[in-house]
């Protein structure tokens, strides 16, 4: 059996090369070959060709045919239109910013995409509303029409070792340059779901492993749990034995979370993950706090460039004297706050039996 991935070195393509080896293919890989990793092992046949090339794939696909191709990088539109009778089952990669809102939740009244967020819920429709959402939606359309039995999986933001937009790297630069403090926005309260990349990987390992179960569908793929960014902040911070205070600071004022929110709203970002355990069993192979854990450690020992591509993607500055400039005005103003007393204070409601909440009727109960 010949498998084809296009991409293959990116944060999941090593993964879902090696899951393909495991399973008897023997694996071709299609791209540029200016990022070579040493996760790819020498049996692996390299194609170097511009992936978003049309007339590049139709010389590929022009003298070979594949049992199986996975697309994760390129054009998709272009990969799919030229695989058509050189495949047997086509396997794509997109993304969420085909959902409407997912870039503007102000899109949706009230704004916020609905939580979870189905695979059905409605798609960017017009380029005047998002045009790279557009894009995506109309790529999702072009494998269709193409390939009727393929499978689609919808990423999220996908993190781990060789991750394009490096997230972590906000959390582990500040406890990199001795920093105590970092600001969220709220709390931290907001969900955004991230998959890790052998999570990811295996989720589309699983749609070759069930070519029946998965044909003609669309999947979310994601971490089973989802974090909200504080818990991100700890972990990652417990995860390289340092400390990082949060700073809660309204959303209005919390400039400096705007990286981690990642979207001109903190509102959540939740996929529901039922279709793809319900058709394809799916469970994570590492937990998310795991695998946050890891990554801290990668970014650690493989710093990014500074002012280099991951960190201009990530619009970061990392203006701490602006940041403590920041902290100590809204320390200011909540230590001049006026204190307000309420007559009589308002509770959490008498359904909520946790401290400082409802008292026991009684001391003791069988």
């Amino acid at each position: 059996m010949r498998a084809l991935v296009i991409g293959g070195t990116g944060p999941t393509g090593h993964f879902i090369v090696n899951g393909l080896r495991e399973r008897g293919y023997r694996v071709t890989i299609l791209h540029r070959g200016e990022h070579e990793i040493p996760e790819i092992p020498e049996d692996v046949e390299h194609l170097h060709a511009d992936p978003y090339s049309e007339e590049a794939l139709r010389k590929i696909f022009a003298t070979r045919h594949f049992d199986v191709c996975v697309a994760t990088y390129g054009r998709l539109r272009a990969t799919a239109a030229t695989s058509v009778g050189k495949v047997g089952r086509f396997v794509s990669v997109g993304g969420a910013p085909a959902y409407r809102g997912y870039m503007q939740p102000g899109l949706y009244d009230p704004a916020g995409l609905p939580v979870p967020l189905p695979e059905h819920a409605p798609l960017v429709d017009r380029k005047e509303e998002d045009e790279k959402g557009y894009r995506i939606m109309r790529s999702e359309q072009t494998v269709f029409e193409c390939h009727p039995t393929a499978t689609h999986f919808r990423y999220p933001y996908v993190y781990g070792p060789y991750q394009l937009l490096p997230r972590e790297w906000c959390i582990v630069k500040r406890i990199r340059d001795g920093r105590r403090q970092i600001v969220l926005a709220d709390g931290g309260l907001t969900l955004h779901h991230y998959g890790y990349a052998a999570n990811v990987a295996h989720a589309v390992l699983l749609a070759v492993d069930r070519p029946e179960a998965s044909a003609g569908q669309i999947y979310h793929c994601a971490d089973e749990e989802v974090l909200t960014l504080a818990q991100v902040v700890e972990i990652v911070a417990s995860a390289l034995g340092a400390t990082l205070e949060i700073v809660s600071i309204p959303w209005e004022l919390a400039t400096p979370a705007r990286p981690l929110v990642m979207q001109p709203l903190n509102s959540h970002r939740v996929f529901d993950l039922s279709k793809l355990k319900r058709d394809l069993d799916y469970r994570d192979v590492v937990p998310p706090r795991e695998a946050l854990g890891k990554t801290a450690h990668w970014l650690m020992e493989h710093p990014p460039q500074p002012g280099g591509n991951e960190e201009h993607a990530l619009t970061d500055p990392f203006d701490y004297a602006a940041e403590d400039r920041l902290i100590e005005a809204w320390e200011e103003a909540v230590s001049s706050f006026p204190e307000i007393r309420f007559e009589p204070e308002p509770g959490y409601t008498l359904s909520y039996s946790g401290p400082g909440g409802r008292i026991p009727s009684g001391t003791k109960f069988d």
